[in-house]
């Protein structure tokens, strides 16, 4: 029996990870997609004339069995994931794009939409039901509902081409990574990194049966390597290595992939009558076009670019005073930097590491929502996982009624890809008159416990940890009707506040006093570590803008123009970096090959999105300050206008709602230093 094909008999209808085998994802999808087929045809075959309820609701309740089976299986090929669920991935991705497009591409159920569209201010409805409507009309015509046949098919070989290339593409990526080792057999190359680092490297060695110490391109591996070794040829190999991904002439080269996803992608906006891909993907923004972004973009880098020009030469000349070094290299970057900050602030992660234990700081997120939305989390031992390493919480409201059910997931291991993320296994949404609570998720990849440490965070990963509880949060705390509306489904620009907010607690002594505590003594960080903390958070915050904005404006560079013209990937990005660019170009490097964010995750055109967010977040935690940070009614009045809110609303509207004003950049250049 596949049990992904009926309705969990679980505790709180948790997924039942340990009953699930890898051979029932896709018969269960299978399934999904022929259940979801009946359903809609149920609804074109409908004799009655079309409304809100059996039409826009109907499909909106649909589908029930291929979205259980696709989320769980989408999210352990994330988390969990081997050869066989890769193979399968291969396999559903074009199911799945395909099924999309039978819905998106049927003339008799657009009808039944256009018909209620039609009527839509005479009917009545909700905002939510309003926004609903919306989404649902234009998911048809964005998707070519209102082409002609022959087009019509043509965009579906489009779509099917492009989830199959942006999965190789993630695939390639990981391969990389896990392909290359930096193995040190001798000690002394050792010097400079934390003891800590080495420990992981010689257990990660030990693991292989190997000598020595192994390092790799994973990020707890990687990040203290470059920031710490005092050997700068092995920096140099360890950077290469990780900037060379996708870029290297080999089985799983990405250049050829790039160019076809970023031409497709155009091709695809075209016959759908827009003038690129960017114009596309923003319409559905609060940013609402690729000339607002752009400007957006260049109106910050003028901004920053002053201030990154003299922070490099800063940090050139130090390098030069304290080694001798001429040219300022990559790789020369994070480790000069940190020489620097110590000097400056005298502060480094490793003073900073033991007063950051995970399970304190993952109790500080809990003991600050708590505060802000009265909310408790309760470890529980009974809801099934699909990996020992997960810890799983109940999370409850101040009436003791169940908000969630949230699963943490925080070490590295081999089938888990990098970065961190937060994802749902169910959302929310309320269902003949019952409000169905949601499944979150965040996922991590932090230092794992020692022999003889717990796991002790980098302030990085602090803020990290945060980040992905604030997305958490969005999910947590969604108070919709429609599942489709719930949570994180918002803007994509808009996405990112609940969870670049959570950050600003990180630098509050009201709030690190809650957690910041030493593992061994039990001492809270001291008032100077803290004020450090806080004169620190803007240490080339000139630099960190332009990298971050480099980012943004290489995504519009592939997509805000054709790009059939582009026949040398290296050779156009180098262009696109050129107004950003402060260290010498690597010739075996290329961003674009590994940049997942826009060709495997859903960024493309929208990673502008973490720089519009900031100035959102920072004008809200504004707000926040001037109340107090633990004030809850300003905390209720963001619970109530934006976490709860999901996408039910435009986010503008939701934000004015909550802040009494539009979003100003000020309150972002006063925290960076630029102002």
């Amino acid at each position: 029996m596949n049990v992904l094909t009926k309705k969990f008999t679980t505790r709180h209808d948790t997924a039942p990870f340990s009953s699930i085998k890898n051979e029932d994802f896709l018969p269960a999808i299978k399934q999904g997609i022929d259940a979801a087929r009946q359903e809609i045809d149920a609804i074109v075959a409908n004799p009655d004339t079309p409304t809100f309820e059996n039409t826009i609701e109907a499909m909106t309740f649909g589908g029930e069995i291929l979205e259980r089976a696709s989320s769980i299986f989408f999210n352990l090929h994330s988390a969990e994931t081997n050869d066989e669920i890769q193979k399968i991935a291969m396999e559903v991705s074009p199911l799945l794009s395909e099924f999309g497009n039978d819905v998106r591409l049927n003339t008799a159920l657009f009808e039944r939409v256009k018909a209620v569209y039609n009527q839509k201010d005479s009917l009545n409805l909700t905002e939510e039901q309003k926004t609903l409507l919306d989404k649902q009309y234009k998911s048809f015509a964005r998707n070519g509902a209102n082409l002609p046949e022959d087009k019509k098919n043509k965009l579906r070989e489009i779509d099917m081409e492009l989830s199959k290339l942006s999965l190789q593409f993630g695939e390639n990526v990981l391969a990389e990574t896990n392909a290359y080792q930096l193995h040190i057999t001798n000690e002394a190359d050792l010097s400079g990194l934390p003891e800590g680092t080495i420990e992981a490297a010689r257990e990660l060695a030990a693991s292989l049966e190997k000598e020595g110490w192994i390092f790799t391109l994973d990020y707890p591996s990687y990040v203290p390597f470059m920031t710490y070794a005092d050997n700068r040829e092995l920096r140099k190999e360890l950077a290469i290595a990780f900037g060379a991904k996708g870029f290297q002439k080999n089985k799983f080269d990405n250049q050829e992939i790039v160019l076809k996803i970023a031409k497709l992608r155009h091709q695809r906006a075209e016959l759908l009558g827009y003038a690129s891909h960017a114009n596309f993907v923003l319409e559905e923004r609060m940013a609402e076009s690729p000339e607002k972004v752009k400007s957006f973009l260049n109106d910050l880098l003028a901004k920053a670019k002053p201030a990154a020009q003299k922070e490099f030469a800063e940090l050139t000349a130090f390098a030069k005073e304290t080694d001798g070094i001429d040219h300022l290299e990559k790789w020369d970057g994070a480790y000069y930097s940190e020489k620097l900050k110590q000097k400056l602030f005298n502060l480094d992660d490793e003073k900073l590491k033991p007063y950051f234990k995970l399970e304190n700081v993952l109790n500080g997120a809990f003991t600050i929502a708590g505060k802000l939305y009265g909310l408790t989390f309760e470890e529980v031992q009974d809801i099934d996982k699909y990996h020992k390493d997960v810890t799983t919480y109940e999370v409850k409201d101040e009436n003791d009624n169940l908000v969630a059910i949230f699963y943490a997931d925080f070490f590295p291991r081999k089938g888990k890809r990098n970065g961190a993320w937060m994802t749902s296994f169910k959302s929310q949404y309320v269902k003949e008159g019952v409000n169905e609570r949601p499944h979150v998720s965040i996922v991590c990849n932090f230092t794992k416990p020692t022999e003889t440490k717990p796991s002790l965070l980098t302030f990085n990963e602090v803020t990290t940890l945060f980040h992905e509880f604030g997305h958490a949060l969005h999910g947590m705390l969604a108070d919709t009707i429609y599942p489709s509306l719930s949570g994180t489904s918002v803007y994509w620009d808009f996405v990112e506040l609940p969870s670049q907010v959570m950050e600003n607690w990180c630098y509050e002594p009201e709030a690190l006093a809650l957690f910041a505590h030493h593992y061994q003594t039990g001492e809270v960080i001291p008032m100077e570590y803290i004020n450090k903390i806080k004169e620190s958070a803007s240490f080339q915050e000139g630099m960190a803008t332009m990298r971050q904005l480099s980012f943004g404006l290489l995504d519009m560079g592939w997509h805000s123009s054709d790009p059939t013209g582009i026949t040398d990937l290296k050779t156009f990005e180098t262009e696109q970096f050129a107004p950003t660019q402060l260290y010498p170009d690597v010739k075996e490097n290329a961003m674009s090959t590994a940049f997942s964010h826009i060709f495997q995750g859903g960024y493309s055109s929208g990673y502008y999105s973490y720089k519009w967010a900031e100035v959102l977040d920072a004008d809200a935690f504004e707000y926040f300050q001037e109340k107090g940070i633990f004030d809850r009614e300003t905390a209720n009045k963001f619970k109530d206008n934006v976490l709860s809110k999901g996408g039910t609303e435009h986010p503008m509207i939701l934000y004015k709602r909550f802040r009494g004003h539009e979003p100003r950049p000020e309150a972002l250049l006063k925290r960076a230093g630029l102002l």
